[in-house]
Formats: structure tokens, C-alpha cells, sequence
């Protein structure tokens, strides 16, 4: 016999209606009580009439969740987080994937408009002009980027991108290369402010070399240009700008870091198994995408709650592709 709502009451010793508002309006249930319905529901198996609350509720208990570049490694531990943290709150996860490209990403916004409760757009590459007219039609959370008026999670890359000139100048290092991400980039705008600050803090020079793919092959590419330079450490846009980098500079035969130190930011599982292991900044996307989703839920719960930003902590992950400078690089031949 299938498990009813009556059963999970009864379970839960609460009313019928607590049941029910926990799976149609869960903002307005007693965060602890939400959790013990949400458990009992789980352990006895009982899964809503999704059509019949649909035609109650107006919604789908759908949301969507748009991503620059689903093969860059830095999205899959975000993507999971939020299904996971969706499903446990009764909701599904359509996720989508630009491929850096805005106007993909307007197309699947508006193709989704009409399917979901809500919209986590994940680094978008829209202007911030097209986004303001595209949330008329769906309700939008924001990771990773600020857009005014708009809910958003942030993770503080500026303070990780500070961290990391601070550790090369603690290291020696005088002579700093920066290279930045894509144009347009706000990512890419924080890290390079919050770099030239820490930089002239600390009596270094920092050359920026960029724009660049936010890919393994554009830090292949900036290889040369990086040892043109003549700069002995580099913070990287991503790790997968930095690991590309690595590459590039050891095929030059320029070793990292006994000739160029090496930053990368996001603490991708590739850079862990990268040899040398990549110093790093670790964003918190796992709590990023569990953030978004109660953000997303509340805001299409209520017409009460106004825009709000919370900001991550992101932190330095020492490894292996840092040192003091012990020579200067080497020129190309």
C-alpha cells in the first residue's frame, strides 16, 4: 500500500497540513520541523502527487540550473550539491550548459521560463542589462557573480586572488605575472583589482596577460608570453588556465617552481593530481550550491523576501608548484 500524507503525520506527530506545506510552501515551516517531515517522508518512502500540487500550487518543483562550461571540472561538485540539496526539499534539477557562449545562455533561459519555479544561473556571460529584462520571466539566483538588485551567491575570489599575491611576495617574488580570464569577465575584474592591490602592498610589480581562455590550452597558449615576461610567480585566472600553463612552460623547458611559481584558483581534483600539485585557492562550491537552492526556494516561496547576497569564504591551499624564487627564468630558444 502506497504511503499517504496521513502516514507521515501521523509519524512526524504533526498535522496533515504541516505535511503539506512542508513539500508546497516549506519557507513557511519551522526550519526544524521542516527537516523531521522531510526525514520521515524519506525513511517511509512517500513521494507527493507532483501533477496534483502542480494544478494547487501553480508550480513545477522543477528549477533550472545554467552553467558556463559543464566539462570545466570546477561545476560537477556545484551541480551535485544542488541536485542533492533539491531533492531533499522535493524538487528537480534541469541543468544546462552555455559553453561560454551568451547567447546559448538567453535561449535556455527563456526555453526554461515556462518549465520551472526558478533559475541558478552559475558565472553567467549575459549583460547584466539582458539578465534585469530576462528575470521578468523566471525568478533568478546568481553564483558567482553580483548583479544588482538580484539574489546572489558569491564566493570572495578577491580575497583568495589577495591570499595568493600575499604568499608570493611572503615567498620573494617581485616580478608577478597575472593572467586574467575571458573579456567581460567580473570574475576575472575582481581577481586582477584585489592581485594589483595585494602587489603594490607588498613593493611587486605585477604584468597582466590576458584576456585568456578560461581553459587548459589558453594557459598552453600564454606560456610564452608568461616567460616573456620575465616574471618568477603567476596566479592564474583558474587551475585550468594554471595546469595548461605548467604544460606550456615545460615544454620551453622551464620548470615549475624552481624557475616560475604557480597559482591556480578553484582546487579542481586535477590539480591535486597534477605534478607539481597545484598551490591553489579553494572556492566553496559544494556550500555555493546548497546556498543557491534554499535562496531560489525561499525567494519563489514568498513575495516578501527581498534580493540578498551572501558571501564564501574562499581559501589558500598550499602545494606543491610555489617557492622562493631560486633562478630566473629561462628565455626562450
Amino acid at each position: 500500500m502506497a504511503v499517504t500524507i496521513r502516514d507521515v503525520a501521523q509519524a512526524c506527530g504533526v498535522h496533515v497540513s504541516t505535511v503539506s506545506r512542508t513539500f508546497s510552501a516549506p519557507h513557511l515551516v519551522n526550519p526544524e520541523t521542516r527537516n523531521r517531515v522531510l526525514a520521515v517522508a524519506e525513511q517511509l518512502g512517500y513521494r507527493p502527487n507532483r501533477a496534483a500540487r502542480a494544478l494547487t500550487t501553480g508550480r513545477t518543483h522543477n528549477i533550472g540550473l545554467i552553467v558556463a562550461d559543464i566539462a570545466n571540472p570546477f561545476f560537477p561538485p556545484l551541480i551535485k550539491a544542488a541536485q542533492s540539496h533539491a531533492r531533499q526539499r522535493d524538487y528537480h534539477v534541469f541543468v544546462a550548459d552555455t559553453d561560454e557562449d551568451p547567447r546559448v545562455e538567453e535561449e535556455l533561459i527563456q526555453a526554461l521560463a515556462k518549465q520551472v519555479d526558478g533559475v541558478l544561473l552559475c558565472s553567467p556571460r549575459l549583460s547584466n542589462r539582458t539578465i534585469d529584462r530576462l528575470r521578468e520571466d523566471v525568478p533568478f539566483v546568481v553564483i558567482n557573480r553580483h548583479v544588482k538588485g538580484l539574489p546572489a551567491v558569491l564566493m570572495d575570489v578577491g580575497h583568495g586572488a589577495q591570499q595568493a599575491i600575499e604568499h608570493l611576495v611572503a615567498l620573494g617574488h617581485r616580478r608577478l605575472g597575472l593572467l586574467s580570464g575571458p573579456p567581460g569577465s567580473s570574475n576575472s575584474r575582481l581577481i586582477h583589482d584585489a592581485a594589483a592591490a595585494a602587489a603594490a602592498d607588498g613593493a611587486a610589480d605585477l604584468t597582466v596577460i590576458g584576456p585568456n581562455s578560461p581553459t587548459e590550452q589558453g594557459g598552453q597558449i600564454a606560456a610564452a608570453e608568461v616567460l616573456a615576461a620575465e616574471v618568477t610567480g603567476v596566479l592564474a585566472y583558474n587551475d585550468l588556465v594554471a595546469i595548461g600553463l605548467v604544460e606550456g612552460l615545460e615544454e620551453l623547458g622551464v620548470q615549475v617552481p624552481a624557475d616560475i611559481s604557480v597559482i591556480g584558483i578553484d582546487d579542481i581534483m586535477q590539480g591535486r593530481l597534477n605534478r607539481p600539485k597545484l598551490t591553489t585557492v579553494a572556492m566553496p562550491t559544494i556550500a555555493a550550491g546548497r546556498t543557491a537552492v534554499d535562496m531560489l526556494l525561499q525567494l519563489v516561496g514568498t513575495t516578501d523576501v527581498g534580493p540578498a547576497v551572501t558571501s564564501l569564504q574562499t581559501t589558500l591551499v598550499v602545494r606543491d608548484s610555489t617557492a622562493a624564487p631560486i633562478r630566473l627564468p629561462r628565455e626562450v630558444t
